[in-house]
């Protein structure tokens, strides 16, 4: 008699109906048990038409029969396992860190990081110990906007220690890069180097750490979302039609990682002038506040466009920590407010009293 190797190696000289392909690499034949009485064949064959099974089945019948003249020959049909659904892992906490919150855009140009470095510093104004991780690798704008240009340094434990600005913590590429030096780098690399700065960060204790994330809705987003413990998640638009499409792939990127949508911030949402107080709206208006209630989240708040929050990041010194007492910083504070109570609402955050 034959053995389970000798008659394998055999079925190999039968290929799929339609194909060059025989039926072993094709990962139909599951088992093969030599007794006695016979020889029995377990083919796994899914959504085969009821012609080819048959083929098959004769095909291996005749083929085992001849190598191994056994008196019985059964050859089994099974259908494959279904594959239990798996429970959602839960992305591990980062130590001290109560509430990560991203900062999202469906493309560039929007304002992202304007907002997300003034949405930090609004929530330290109102009482939050918070920190600040540039995610967005290749185009790191935030030591700009802060006007930091050290190096951060190391702990005792090889932990990467934050700089701090303003009363916040930060980390970016762009610390540890030469001005205007471009990244080059593939994803693997960028998703080692985003791990490190969410798990080897020496954070201390924080109540919100924000997450400035690259513009777009890919891969790299995808994954960092993944990683990272989020509360839930920001999306920045502009009034105009055109970007506020892309708000709905921002919704859909934070839904595939089951992470809530706290709200949108309509970012350029009108002009002031300077000289007169005119306003004017370059791009429409109302648009962000429209689409948050189709498609049913919460409206966080418009900012303007005004030449003096242009200049102030420019500077190192965003406007809310430039001019607090200026109708510009109070926007952002607006939309800090109503993210904690988005925070509050989600997970019984107890905001601590603003004195």
């Amino acid at each position: 008699m034959a053995t389970p190797q000798e008659i394998l190696e055999d079925l190999k000289q039968i290929r799929y109906p339609g194909y060059s392909r025989d039926i072993v690499s094709f990962g139909i034949v599951d088992d093969i048990e030599v007794a006695s009485a016979g020889v029995t064949v377990t083919l796994v064959l899914s959504g085969a038409k009821a012609d080819a099974v048959d083929e098959i089945s004769r095909a291996v019948r005749d083929r085992v029969r001849a190598l191994t003249g056994a008196p019985h020959i059964e050859v089994v049909i099974r259908e494959p396992e279904k594959p239990k659904p798996a429970a959602p892992a839960r992305t591990p906490a980062i130590p001290g860190v109560r509430h990560v919150v991203a900062v999202a855009s469906g493309k560039g140009g929007v304002g992202k990081s304007t907002v997300a470095v003034n949405l930090a510093l609004a929530l330290r104004a109102l009482g939050q110990r918070v920190g600040l991780l540039d995610a967005d690798v290749y185009g790191p704008s935030v030591p700009l906007m802060l006007g930091l240009d050290e190096r951060p340094g190391s702990d005792d434990a090889q932990r990467i220690v934050p700089l701090e600005r303003h009363g916040i913590k930060v980390i970016s590429l762009g610390l540890f890069i030469q001005p205007g030096q471009p990244v080059i780098w593939r994803g693997p690399m960028i998703t080692k180097l985003l791990t490190q700065f969410l798990r080897e960060v020496d954070w201390g204790v924080l109540d919100v750490l924000v997450l400035d994330l690259p513009p777009g809705t890919g891969d790299a987003q995808l994954t960092l979302t993944q990683q990272a413990p989020l509360t839930g998640g920001v999306i920045v638009t502009t009034p105009q039609a055109v970007a506020l499409l892309d708000v709905q792939r921002g919704i859909t990127m934070f839904n595939q990682v089951n992470t809530p949508v706290l709200g949108v911030v309509e970012n350029m949402s009108y002009h002031v002038c300077a000289c007169c107080g005119a306003r004017a709206e370059i791009f429409g208006h109302g648009g962000g506040r429209r689409m948050a209630a189709d498609l049913n989240i919460p409206f966080l708040g418009e900012v303007p466009l005004v030449r003096g929050i242009r200049e102030s990041m420019d500077a190192g010194e965003p406007i809310v920590a430039a001019h607090p007492e200026g109708p510009e910083a109070h926007a952002f504070l607006d939309v800090a407010r109503r993210v904690l109570d988005e925070i509050g609402q989600r997970a019984e955050m107890r905001l601590p009293t603003v004195h």
